[in-house]
């Protein structure tokens, strides 16, 4: 990422914070590099588990040429797709977690290594999130995939 890009990202992340500046600083000082945020205001998160959400990001790749926003926990045992606001409202797929109004997330900084959580796709700073639908049809090509691979 970009100089630019990344001030693009931390300032679009930084908007859903209750206090964008204490955001802003409190992320850029602390060693760890990350900053909760709250989930519900500028996205949700659907929460895939990895051995899903690994083909999942491949299937949208090939669909379009940037989805919004994807975090991996470390070893990718989880993977986030943001998604527009009330998606996990609606949301009835089985085993996949939400976080929508009233939870929160943690962030790494843009560009910038933070331990336990990193970005496979991360923020261009646009407002550019997942249409859940595509990510749905993306989850279940992926599935179907999966499962014909195990019959071979």
């Amino acid at each position: 990422m970009t100089g630019s890009e990344v001030r693009a990202a931390v300032e679009w992340l930084a908007s859903a914070a209750p206090d964008p500046d204490a955001c802003r600083w409190e992320w850029e000082r602390d060693p760890r590099g990350i900053a909760l945020l709250p989930a519900g205001r500028r996205w949700d998160v659907l929460i895939l588990p990895g051995e899903l959400g690994c083909p999942t990001l491949d299937v949208l790749t090939r669909l379009i040429d940037r989805p919004g926003p994807v975090l991996a926990d470390f070893g990718e045992a989880r993977m986030g797709f943001f998604v527009p606001p009330g998606t996990v409202a609606r949301w009835v797929g089985t085993g996949i977690r939400g976080a929508g109004r009233g939870t929160w997330i943690v962030v790494p900084y843009p560009g910038r290594p933070a331990g336990k959580v990193r970005w496979l796709v991360p923020p261009d700073g646009s407002g550019t999130l997942t249409d859940a639908t595509l990510l749905e049809l993306a989850m279940h090509e992926a599935a179907g995939s999966a499962a014909a691979g195990d019959g071979d």
